[in-house]
């Protein structure tokens, strides 16, 4: 009986470190998402203007992707379709959740504009994995409680739940009277810091790793940087004596952002971690050429239109033993991407996720398929839209003809091939009506649209 027990013991103490290095071997992710930053505001995409090393570094230890989709031009609904793996029109999230805009069946307010409760986001996926999940920024999921990412697969927060703020502590000389722009901690936990916001989100990604360095953990840092307003460091600003304006003040705010990055990435070195961390760095939508001047060139386009401008964005991921370091991948992908390449580095299937319109990548970064990871990819806000099938992409507008570019010959989208290439405008008009039809509507819309509709519907019934 005795030696039984001894056995017993002896199988149980090798099954639970057999079940500890499966679970060692789960890689870290950390996702770093920039906001409303310029496609060519970065040294690795060819900046001699603004200065980013750090994030230059990430980029020579691993691959840059040449062709990057967000799902949408504006910050909400890229974000929802990128947490979700799902284009976010399907789930009715077609709008910004912001002031301005309502709810398109019931007139709520803007706080209950926000994910749909029936979406699963990459962070229950990764917690359901056995992953230690935080949150750190801007959420602009839904302001109301019932929205709150500890509701939403994230074991930890620390940001604010609205879509833009201040760079420093709310104050009696700096006050702000909207509760979605107050930085939380955790569950209702409100309270500001002193530091740069910047710098205060990068250093809650860093307690949240050095907390969970022993397990496996999933990092979400969604800066608001380097959206509006334009608040720079002030000491920062004589490094860029050569710009001007909001041009000068954006180039300042991009480089506390680059060094922000740079001490969550060397903390993750100095744990020991970087060899098993997975790192994804890319941006929610093209940059605003008006409000911070960002520059998009050689894109077409800017934040809120379906040029190319706003809706390609820079697209790192460094994943030791996968991708070669300081390489390119040339063929289009999405921010839809993101979950399942996540959840497959994880352990999980994603194959198993019902309705997932991302791919996991890994098996093309790996040059095990040799195809594109997808030759479709839509857009749509309201009756705006644009498909890219191959190298076509159509943009539909709703007050001119709809425009055709071939976008392996012309990124910057200059000539225009509608009118000698009928048939092409034809299908892709096609494919993308079809697509549409498999849409729900959406939830919310301005407030000045749906006072029209009403002010139509009373007309009506009067008749």
């Amino acid at each position: 009986m005795k030696r039984l027990l001894i056995y017993s013991s002896v199988l149980f103490i090798l099954l639970s470190a057999g079940r500890w290095a499966i679970a060692q071997k789960q890689p870290n992710i950390l996702i770093i998402l920039s906001d409303d930053a310029g496609y060519a505001d970065f040294g690795f995409q060819g900046s001699n203007e603004f200065l980013t090393p750090n994030l230059d570094r990430l980029a020579q230890q691993g691959l840059v992707f040449e062709q990057a989709y967000v799902t949408a031009a504006v910050c909400g609904p890229s974000r929802a379709g990128m947490l979700t793996g799902r284009y976010q029109q399907r789930f009715g999230y077609e709008e910004n959740n912001v002031p301005g805009y309502m709810d398109n069946n019931a007139c709520l307010s803007d706080d209950d504009m926000g994910l749909p409760l029936d979406q699963k986001t990459i962070g229950n996926y990764m917690k359901d994995l056995g992953y230690a999940t935080g949150y750190f920024g801007k959420w602009h999921m839904g302001n109301a409680n019932r929205f709150h990412p500890t509701h939403r697969g994230f074991d930890v927060f620390h940001g604010f739940r609205g879509g833009a703020r201040s760079y420093y502590d709310y104050n009696s000389e700096n006050p702000n009277y909207r509760h979605e722009d107050w930085l939380e901690h955790g569950y209702g936990q409100y309270a500001e810091s002193e530091k740069y916001l910047t710098h205060e989100l990068a250093d809650q990604t860093i307690a949240f790793i050095e907390a969970n360095k022993s397990r496996a953990f999933f990092a979400f840092l969604s800066f608001n940087a380097v959206h509006t307003p334009m608040e720079p460091e002030d000491a920062l600003l004589d490094a860029f004596s050569h710009l001007s304006g909001k041009r000068q003040k954006l180039a300042a705010m991009t480089l506390s952002m680059d060094r922000a990055c740079g001490k969550v990435l060397d903390k993750l070195k100095e744990l020991g971690l970087d060899d098993n961390t997975i790192v994804i760095y890319t941006n929610d939508n093209g940059g605003p050429s008006d409000t911070n001047a960002s520059l998009n060139k050689p894109l077409s386009g800017t934040k809120a239109n379906h040029l190319e401008g706003g809706i390609r964005v820079p697209f790192i991921i460094k994943w030791p033993g996968v991708v070669t370091p300081n390489s390119k991948y040339k063929q289009p992908i999405s921010t839809l991407d993101i979950l399942p390449t996540c959840v497959e580095a994880a352990g999980g299937e994603s194959n198993s996720i019902v309705n997932l319109d991302g791919v996991n990548l890994k098996p093309f970064l790996m040059e095990e398929d040799k195809n594109r990871p997808h030759q479709t990819l839509y857009w749509k806000k309201e009756n705006r839209a644009a498909i890219r099938h191959g190298d076509w992409k159509l943009l539909r507008f709703p007050d001119r003809p709809a425009e055709l570019y071939k976008i392996s010959d012309d990124e910057a989208e200059v000539n225009n091939r509608a009118m000698e290439q009928p048939e092409k405008v034809k299908e892709l008009y096609k494919m993308l009506f079809e697509w549409e039809c498999t849409l729900t509507r959406p939830k919310w819309m301005l407030k000045r649209e749906y006072e029209k509709k009403a002010m139509e519907r009373m007309d009506a019934y009067r008749q």
